[in-house]
C-alpha cells in the first residue's frame, strides 16, 4: 500500500484521565474512529494533500489508518505544550517528500511549527543535494531551499495549549494522516 493522498489535522482534550484526554484530543482532530498505526517520516511520491473536510469523509469507523503523530501529554497546570507536524514536498512529485513530528514544553505554537516544518524541508534538502549552511535561521534556510527550485512546498500544522490550571490531563496532537 502506498498512500496517494494526506491532510492535517490537531486536536487538545482535557479529561482526569490520561488515556480520556487523548482520545478527546483524538476527537478534536476528527480522527477518533479509526484504529491508528504510526509510521515514520516519508511522503510518499504522488501524494496529494487534501483537506481535512475531504479526509476525513474518506474514514470509516474501525480503519486501520496510517499517521504521522505529535503527541505531548502533561497535568502540570498551566505548563505550555506544543506539538507540531512539518512537511516538505519537492517539485517533482514523482519524489518522496518529509514529514516530521515535534514536541515541546515551554514553546509556543509558531515557533513550534516553525521548527517542524524546518525539519522537514532540511531533511529533504539533505536528500536532493541542496547545499545549505545548517547553522543559519529557518527563514534564510528556507530561501534557499525554495529558490533551489528543487523544493516546491512546505508547511507545518501545530496544536499548542497549556495545561489546565486544575491539574487535569492535556493533551495536544498534530497528525498527518494517510489514506489510499
Amino acid at each position: 500500500m502506498v498512500p496517494t493522498k494526506i491532510f492535517l489535522s490537531k486536536g487538545v482534550g482535557v479529561h482526569k484521565n490520561r488515556l480520556q484526554s487523548f482520545e478527546l484530543a483524538l476527537r478534536s482532530a476528527g480522527i477518533e474512529k479509526c484504529n491508528l498505526v504510526y509510521v515514520s517520516s516519508i511522503l510518499p511520491p504522488n501524494c496529494k494533500i487534501v483537506s481535512k473536510e475531504e479526509g476525513l469523509k474518506l474514514l470509516h469507523p474501525g480503519q486501520i489508518t496510517f499517521c504521522v503523530m505529535a503527541r505531548l501529554e502533561s497535568n502540570e497546570p498551566n505548563r505550555l505544550m506544543s506539538t507540531a507536524i512539518g512537511i516538505a514536498m519537492p517539485k517533482d512529485n514523482s519524489n518522496y517528500g518529509y514529514l516530521s513530528e515535534h514536541h515541546s514544553f515551554g514553546e509556543k505554537g509558531e515557533k513550534a511549527g516553525e521548527y517542524a516544518e524546518d525539519l522537514a524541508a532540511t531533511m529533504l534538502a539533505s536528500t536532493l543535494g541542496i547545499e545549505f549552511n545548517p547553522d543559519t535561521a529557518w527563514e534564510e534556510r528556507e530561501q534557499v531551499y525554495k529558490t533551489s527550485g528543487q523544493i516546491f512546498k512546505s508547511a507545518n500544522i501545530c496544536q499548542s495549549a497549556e495545561a489546565n490550571k486544575d491539574g487535569l490531563w492535556t493533551t495536544t496532537i498534530a497528525v498527518a494522516v494517510l489514506l489510499e
